[in-house]
């Protein structure tokens, strides 16, 4: 694989972090964080201490190109990342996950697959795929029988629609995102959607992945997910 400073460099990516209510683990992100040299934009719409965490980080590291987008109303995983990509100003723009799920290199080698693809999202679920940590039994099955409905509603040919970690060249989200209505976590989805529509080639790579607990999506998201997703699909 070749490294994302060769014909990705990172001062030309975007990195978004949705971050609800993540006081207790978005100090150690933070840390992980020192020498990315992209620019770096967090979007705290909870209730919590994540927004001024973020704050005094980057006042103690201005090296750091780190800004804080904070809301009172709560905006979703979806619309905080909308949020982010519109105030990114690279040219090639990314999200992850504020759990540290998934590490700054893995999206290191996600931004530099932009070279040769419009877009690149991770994958847990491909052969070459290492998950030190894996979801309980239960959470996997939901992921794969969601996966499922997606590839049946949608024609999508991921293995991995969900893992929350992705990247995208400005021109796929400056054509397609106005159109994305989603809000919540079924926001990948529809993302992936148009863009596959518009005839963009987005293609998934393996990854190192693990669980960090603690996750905020539950029985009732995944239903609301796939509720929202077939409002969009009958449309």
């Amino acid at each position: 694989m070749h490294n994302t400073m060769d014909l990705v460099p990172e001062k030309d990516c975007s990195l978004i972090i949705p971050a609800y209510n993540e006081e207790e683990r978005i100090g150690s992100l933070l840390i992980d964080l020192i020498g990315f040299g992209g620019e770096i934009i967090i979007i705290s719409d909870g209730t919590d201490a994540t927004a001024s965490i973020v704050s005094r980080f980057t006042v103690e590291n201005p090296d750091c190109d780190i800004t804080c987008i904070s809301s009172p109303d709560r905006l979703g995983k979806g619309g905080g990342i909308a949020r982010g990509m519109k105030k990114a100003t690279r040219k090639y723009i990314g999200f992850m996950d504020a759990d540290g799920s998934t590490g700054i290199e893995e999206m290191n080698q996600i931004f530099s697959h932009l070279d040769q693809a419009d877009g690149v999202i991770g994958s847990r679920w491909m052969p070459e795929s290492m998950i030190p940590i894996r979801q309980g039994l239960m959470r996997r099955v939901q992921s794969r029988v969601f996966n499922i409905l997606i590839r049946i509603l949608f024609g999508l040919p991921y293995a991995d629609t969900q893992c929350g970690a992705k990247a995208f060249r400005r021109e796929l989200i400056d054509s397609i995102l106005n159109t994305v209505e989603s809000t919540g976590f079924e926001f990948d989805v529809e993302l992936l959607w148009r863009a596959h529509n518009a005839g963009y080639d987005v293609i998934e790579l393996p990854i190192s992945w693990s669980d960090r607990g603690g996750s905020s999506v539950r029985m009732t998201d995944s239903i609301a997910m796939l509720a929202g997703l077939l409002r969009i699909r009958i449309r």
